[in-house]
């Protein structure tokens, strides 16, 4: 049985057609999810009692248990339990710009980044598109708040749920639903070069982050494994090609960590690779875990780094830090838990 929450308006009055019903009763359903967020089908209370009746028979309506809060200044961290009793992460980030929520895309992940605490645990399934959307849901409900912007960059490789990432697109996109602006949703990606070059057709305009975090394919092969099946040099192209296709800037995620990308050469490097290329580049000071080794560069080596790429005319930020007193690292709190920590 399909849970309510994975499916999109045009599927939803495709169903009530199919039951010889009006499309229009789709709205209403909408509606009642997403406008009035009721929890129950029985709360749908200008629907007729037969229609009720048989989406309790053909749908669940089931939410997401939250395990385990975190809380921090302008951060919040949930570690939700899934009805396989999987768990996964979102973390809500408090920016100037508006709340931003960053979405899990998997069960763990295969992309095996050096880094990464989410790859520690390796890839148990794609999630639907449902759970991906109750991530939002169950948040907002918990804050009693509105997200404005949503990143789908927690465990998870979106690109390699690519049908689940583009259909929960579709659902927050609708208007008559969540109704996010296209431009509020990011999707990143370590790099899996045939999806990218799919993502440029589709007609949508979310943005479209890259984890690249290396200069060069020594570092960036060291550090991120899938590198070795997709180096920078297909990468690129492949940006070009989704810029040509789009006209949309792209970003480039950078994290700092200390002695490994973050020096002064590493930065000239970042720059001639960049240069001409519509994209702004965001410097991520790195979260230490105690499970992997590598530690994040000093604020002056940040800042050296932000300056060599200002004066080579790359647009650059430094993304705010968030999370000191949480298990800030992506997939840490998951880990923690499942560690019995």
């Amino acid at each position: 049985m399909e849970n309510i929450y994975g499916k999109t308006l045009n599927e939803l009055k495709e169903y009530f057609i199919s039951n010889n019903e009006k499309d229009f009763k789709a709205n209403q359903v909408y509606e009642w999810l997403y406008k009035k967020r009721v929890k129950t089908f029985d709360e749908m209370t200008n629907i007729k009692k037969t229609n009720i009746e048989k989406l309790k028979q053909d749908f669940k309506i089931e939410q997401l248990e939250i395990l385990k809060k975190q809380i921090d200044t302008d951060v919040c961290k949930y570690l939700f339990k899934l009805e396989d009793n999987n768990k996964i992460e979102a973390v809500l980030m408090n920016h100037d710009y508006g709340k931003s929520l960053c979405v899990s895309t998997q069960v763990g992940c295969n992309m095996s980044c050096a880094f990464c605490e989410s790859g520690r645990l390796k890839k148990v399934r794609n999630l639907n598109a449902y759970e991906m959307v109750l991530q939002i849901l169950e948040v907002e409900q918990d804050l009693n708040i509105r997200i404005s912007h949503i990143v789908l960059m927690g465990i998870g490789e979106p690109f390699d749920n690519y049908d689940n990432v583009i259909k929960f697109i579709d659902i927050i996109n609708e208007p008559k639903g969540i109704d996010l602006g296209a431009r509020h949703i990011t999707v990143s990606t370590s790099g899996l070069v045939p999806k990218i070059n799919e993502f440029a057709d589709n007609p949508k305009q979310v943005n479209l982050a890259i984890s690249l975090h290396a200069p060069n394919n020594t570092i960036r092969n060291e550090i991120m494994p899938v590198n070795k099946a997709y180096p920078i040099e297909k990468l690129i192209e492949a940006v070009k090609n989704y810029i040509k296709k789009t006209n949309r800037r792209v970003t480039f995620e950078y994290i700092m960590l200390k002695d490994i990308n973050d020096k002064t050469e590493n930065a000239l490097e970042l720059s001639h690779l960049l240069k001409g290329i519509n994209c702004y580049v965001n410097l991520i000071p790195y979260n230490e875990t105690s499970h992997i080794k590598y530690k994040k560069s000093t604020k002056e080596q940040i800042m050296k780094f932000y300056d060599t790429l200002k004066k080579n005319n790359i647009n650059v930020t430094i993304r705010k830090e968030f999370g000191s007193k949480v298990s800030a690292a992506c997939g840490q709190l998951r880990s923690n838990y499942e560690e019995g920590k």
